[in-house]
Parts: C-alpha cells; structure tokens; sequence
C-alpha cells in the first residue's frame, strides 16, 4: 500500500461528502423562502440514509463479486471481510475500506441531486422511499455495469471517469421521470418562482466546484499525474462552462446574471466528469464551452414544453452527463492517460460507438426504473404536497419550522 495515494483518497473522499451539504445551499438558495430548510433537508438526509444503505447493500451490490456482470451479490453485506488490506480488483495502493467509503460519498450526493427537479412540492416520507429504491434499484446496478471489474458495460468499452453516466445521466433521466409523474409546481407559468437567495447558491456553487476536484481528482485513485490531469481539466472546463453560459445569457437576455455563471459553472463540471482523467487542458476548455451551450440551450427551452424542472437538474447534470460522455468518445487521448483509451478525433472511432452505446443504455434505464418507482410510490402512499401544504411551504408542513423570523 501507498502511504501517500491513502490520505489523497481520504482527502478526496472528504472533499466529495462537501459537495452535499454544498449542493443543500446551491439548491436552497435557488428556492422560495418557505421551502428552503425543506429543500436543504432532502440533500443534507442522504448523508444518513444512503450510508447506511451503502453499509449493507450498496456496496456488495456496485463492487462486490459479480452475478452476470450485472449486479453484485450480497456476500460483502454489512462490509463483510472489507477490512484495511487493499483491494485487488479496485485499488491496489489504497486499503479497501478506504475505497469503499469514497465511493459511498458518490452514492450519497447522486440521489441528492435529484431532488432539484422536484423542488418544493413533494413530501418528505415518500421522497426517503424513492431515494432507497432508486439507490438500490437504479444506482448500484450501473456502478456495477460500468466501475465493477466485471461489469458488462465496461467489458463492451464504455468509459467513465468520474461519474458522467454513473452519477449525472442516471440522476439527470430521474430526475425527468420525476417531473413527469409529479407534474409542475401550484401556479407554474403564472406565479413568480424566482430564488430567494441567490448569495446562498453562489456559496453552493463554490462549495460544489471545490468539492469536485476530490470527485473527479480523486477517481484517478493514487496521488499520481491521472490526477493532475483530472484536476486541471475540471478546473478548466467549469471556468469555461462559466463563461459560455453568461456569454449566451448577455446575447439572448440582454443582461449577464449570478445564477446564470453558477449554472454555467456546474454544466462546465458536469460536462466534464466522464471525461477528466482522459483529457488534456485544451480539450477541457472545449468540453466545458460545449456543456455550458448545450446545458443553456436544453434549459431555455424547458418552459416551451411545461416542463417544471426546477433547478434545471436534467438540463444540466442529465444532458451534461451523457453530453459528456460522448465527449469522451471524440477526445479521449492516450497520450495524455497512457492507461485510457483514444478517441475519434486521435483515430478511434470505436470508442464514440462504446459511448453512445453506454449512453442510450444507461439513461433509458435509469428513466424507465425511476418513472416505474415514482408511479408505484404515488399510487400507494403519494407523492405530492396537498395544495394547502404546497402553498404553505415544506418548512412548515414537512418539518414544522422555519428558516427566517
């Protein structure tokens, strides 16, 4: 074992649990007043709730010994012979605990993000059910199909960083799922939903791009150059996600806003997820412009279809996410990560294939489980707030307080 990769992974697995609590204020700040201790509790529970999910079941089911490269048995439940040696499959230098607990922040955040597309009006006890379902139904099957050693996505070739399909496309198709069987917020298209609190989600959105160098940095898994190179292009691409977003707002809304450069920042880190340990700084810069006018695009036009996501969870983690996925099959180089693979544009047009292939697998799945998951939830125990409640806000009809005298 390496003394040196160990603490960076621990360093790194901290640096991913502040992205939760970062992402409760990114999206807290974005809501009205009454819902925001409402909208801050759906993603500061899942530090709970998934951990303990991740202890007996989401571990086994994502790493553990493979059932047809599809799921994981349940031989590792409870963390059953996952002790402080490493691991061979997973991480040679770091122990295996180590490892394990770095990827439970990824299993934390990702049902978090979700909870965006639905912001301030769904209860809190049916919202606790889904997000256990989905994690076990949803999100530990394509941890396995694409991070196990055995796993059949990426015995097809499919590549993933950090998280592009694993994390935001899986998110991304719930979270549309989700909008649809829920239905838009009391008043969508009539009444003023603007944020409450935009300083809140700029201290969000410094947190989350902080925290995003553990996540992407830190899946190199040793302290070493893939590290680097995932540091700089997340960097990079979230700077230049940044500055398309606002450049296209200043055209097609005659003023630059707060939340449009964070918006941008985040579809730059989106963006790029899938794609940092396999890219140089210049491809980053293009990735990140890429996301940031695809994620602007999808959101701009979200109001012309009745489309109340929110916080913009599928306009920019679900099209980041498989955006950059393919992004991955045209710049990958092996130039720059000697252990990864070429792309189209370095003369392997295979791997936009795999790519594509991973993407249309991954979120017609994840869209289909989600939407099954949400109509059973709202057929037995429901889903939404009553209108009363809905006006009233979460804070007080969800958790009996409130977050301003």
């Amino acid at each position: 074992m390496n003394k040196a990769d160990t603490a960076f992974i621990l360093v790194s697995a901290g640096l991913v649990l502040l992205m939760t609590p970062g992402l409760a204020l990114f999206y807290g700040g974005m809501v009205r007043g009454k819902n925001v201790l409402g909208t801050i509790m759906q993603s500061l529970f899942m530090i709970s709730l998934i951990s303990i999910e991740w202890v007996y079941l989401g571990y086994s089911m994502s790493f553990g010994p493979s059932i047809g490269g599809f799921v994981g048995d349940l031989s590792w439940f409870g963390l059953n012979t996952v002790t402080s040696a490493p691991s061979p499959d997973y991480a040679t230098t770091i122990p295996q605990n180590v490892f394990m607990v770095y990827q439970c922040m990824f299993a934390v955040i990702t049902p978090a993000l979700i909870t965006g597309a639905f912001a301030e009006r769904v209860k809190f006890v049916p919202f606790i059910i889904f997000s256990v379902l989905w994690a076990v139904f949803v999100y530990n099957p394509v941890c396995h199909w694409i991070w196990s050693s055995s796993g059949w996505l990426g015995g097809l070739g499919v590549m993933d960083f950090a998280g592009g399909l694993v994390v935001h496309a899986t998110c991304g198709m719930a979270a549309l799922a989700g909008v649809l069987v829920i239905g838009p917020r009391k008043g969508y298209g009539r009444t003023n939903f603007m944020p409450h609190n935009l300083p809140m989600t700029v201290i969000g959105t410094g947190l989350l791009w902080f925290g995003w160098f553990g996540f992407n940095g830190g899946s190199a898994l040793a302290a070493d150059e893939i590290a680097a190179v995932a540091f700089v292009a997340t960097h990079f691409a979230a700077m230049a996600g940044m500055a398309m977003w606002v450049a296209l707002e200043w055209k097609f809304q005659g003023k630059p806003t707060t939340l449009g450069a964070a918006s941008g920042a985040i579809a730059g880190l989106a963006t790029i997820t899938p794609t940092a340990g396999f890219v140089g700084p210049n491809a980053a810069v293009l990735v990140g412009l890429i996301g940031g006018t695809l994620c602007y695009t999808f959101v701009s036009m979200k109001m012309r279809f009745r489309l109340d996501d929110s916080l913009d969870v599928v306009g920019i983690h679900g099209v980041g996410g498989l955006v950059g996925t393919i992004c991955l099959g045209l710049f990958a180089s092996t130039a720059v990560n000697p252990g990864g693979v070429d792309g189209l544009f370095h003369g392997n047009p295979g791997q936009l294939f795999s790519q594509t292939i991973g993407a249309v697998v991954v979120g017609v799945y994840a869209f289909a489980v989600s939407w099954i998951i949400f109509k059973l939830i709202d057929a037995s125990v429901g889903l939404r707030l009553s209108d009363e409640a809905e006006v009233a806000g979460l804070d007080s009809s969800e958790h009996s307080e409130t977050a301003y005298n």
